[in-house]
């Protein structure tokens, strides 16, 4: 047994530290466009619809699905620098990129496309954060420093969305640098500073991260990542068998609660759009600001839960975090009689779907008609007619969507933490690299089926059918949980090296 000298104690936890950071500037790539990737494809390429919308938010997860087991495996053989600096790069040069997308002279949605997937795929390094962390926290210290990678990423949802909010005042033509034709403007500057971020990020790195590991009980052991070391470092503690019965049970978990919270991200901009008539801009300021509120929430439930785990273990606290994002979804469901109000401009244009009666829209035409702004090129607000549930479905209440978010941002963080925490207890000592990579990529998974779900069927068949099949599937993971609650438990525990 090596005791941990005050010299370790501190290098490890200013490594951590910057596994913290790296953690939150992943966070910020994904966040801090998530509200104006709708509206800035619509200026960028009108030929894309809103089903286009959800493979590009889904092409985030598709790059970070593929490459977390990627950089999951790396970092189990070699110094985690590596994959670090690698991941960020790629997550620099595909901001870049995204500034660019407005360049071409045709199909813009597809560099759009890429520039996202490449972002996603530079965040794959989520999955060597976590196998890092794991490795370097003893079991008491793990609890709270999963807590505090969740603070920090949802920190960096918080600020991701300020940010763009505050870039907001640029305006959407902003100015343009013609010698490098860059344009800087509400949609671009966002990511350009995350650019800048990304390399901050990567010096620090270079300049503070050194690998450490310790065991479940907190003693001093050799990295198997560090150079020159031999890859037996391991020592008597890591023998046993990972219960994989509980690590595919909690992948399942992880998806489901990563699934349900991307629906809720991808949603929010178009369903505000259509229930309560925002514009683009007012869509991308109002639900940045609801997002960042949230995000505050989630920090102050991060610092919570570390403290109330301690009381309840973790398994109580997840079961209890799954039945409030069950409620928050139950909310959303659509109960009232008034529907939401029609786009003008679709029926000016005579662009009514055949299947929808003349005499139903009269009522319609007859109030719009009063309205209709002088400038017939004025950005049309509400719900599309090409939507044609819009005409039979009530709308979704502000303050049902307002009382559904609190629920969400209360219940999504308790889980996330709690998921992590359960998987690299039972993982326990042994490299967690490629485990946790399959965790991320499970994640990424639903991040891409989630987008693709909500908007094909919110598209066609609204949202009463899109909010009741998600509570379907939670409802499903409570059962799962009940099933497998047993075996959620730590590998020290499981083969009583530890008591729980």
């Amino acid at each position: 047994d090596v005791v941990e000298t005050q010299e370790h104690y501190k290098s490890r936890w200013r490594s951590i530290w910057i596994m913290y950071l790296t953690m939150f500037l992943s966070s910020v790539g994904f966040s801090i466009v998530i509200m104006s990737v709708w509206p800035y494809l619509q200026k960028i390429d009108p030929t894309a619809d809103a089903s286009f919308l959800g493979w590009i938010i889904a092409s985030y997860s598709i790059g970070q699905m593929v490459a977390s087991p990627l950089f999951g495996l790396w970092s189990n053989y070699r110094p985690r620098r590596e994959p670090l600096v690698i991941s960020t790069a790629i997550s620099v040069a595909a901001n870049c990129l995204y500034a660019y997308v407005h360049v071409p002279h045709s199909h813009n949605k597809y560099y759009m496309l890429t520039a996202r997937a490449l972002v996603g795929f530079g965040a794959g390094n989520v999955a060597v954060v976590r196998s890092y962390i794991a490795g370097a926290t003893s079991l008491t210290e793990r609890t709270s420093a999963m807590a505090n990678t969740s603070a920090c990423q949802a920190v960096g949802f918080i600020l991701g969305p300020v940010f763009q909010t505050c870039f907001t005042l640029i305006g959407e033509e902003g100015v343009t640098w013609e010698l490098i034709r860059l344009q800087l403007n509400m949609y671009t500057a966002p990511v350009l500073f995350g650019a800048l971020l990304g390399v901050i990020n990567i010096i620090l790195i270079f300049a503070i991260f050194r690998e450490h590991r310790v065991d479940d009980m907190g003693r001093q052991c050799k990295s198997i990542n560090s150079e020159g070391e031999e890859n037996d470092a391991l020592d008597q503690d890591t023998e046993g068998n990972v219960d994989h019965v509980a690590v595919v049970a909690l992948n399942v978990l992880f998806f489901v609660i990563l699934f349900v919270f991307a629906v809720f991200e991808t949603i929010a901009t178009p369903l505000t759009m259509d229930m309560y008539s925002w514009t683009r801009k007012e869509a991308v300021f109002y639900n940045g600001i609801i997002l960042s509120v949230i995000g505050i929430e989630s920090v102050i439930v991060f610092m919570v839960v570390k403290m109330l785990s301690k009381k309840t273990g973790e398994r109580a606290i997840l079961h209890g975090g799954l039945l409030i994002v069950l409620v928050g979804f139950f909310i959303l469901l659509p109960w009232g009689k008034k529907l939401p109000n029609i786009q003008w401009q679709e029926i000016k244009n005579n662009s009514i779907p055949r299947t929808v009666p003349t005499e139903m829209l009269m009522p319609f035409w007859s109030l719009q008609e009063m309205q209709l702004p002088s400038n017939h090129t004025a950005e049309p607000v509400g719900c599309p007619l090409t939507q044609s549930w819009c005409l039979n479905t009530p709308m979704v209440y502000l303050a049902q969507y307002l009382s559904s978010d609190v629920l969400i941002g209360l219940g999504y963080p308790v889980c996330n933490v709690m998921s992590y925490t359960l998987y690299s207890k039972i993982l326990g000592p042994k490299p967690q690299g490629v485990y946790m990579g399959w965790l991320t990529a499970s994640g990424s998974g639903a991040r891409i089926l989630g987008p693709v779900f909500v908007s094909q069927i919110y598209t066609h068949l609204g949202p009463r059918w899109a909010f009741s099949l998600i509570c379907g599937v939670v409802v499903l993971s409570l059962l799962l949980l009940e099933i497998v609650y047993k075996r959620l438990i730590a590998f020290s525990v499981r083969y009583g090296r530890m008591q729980e």
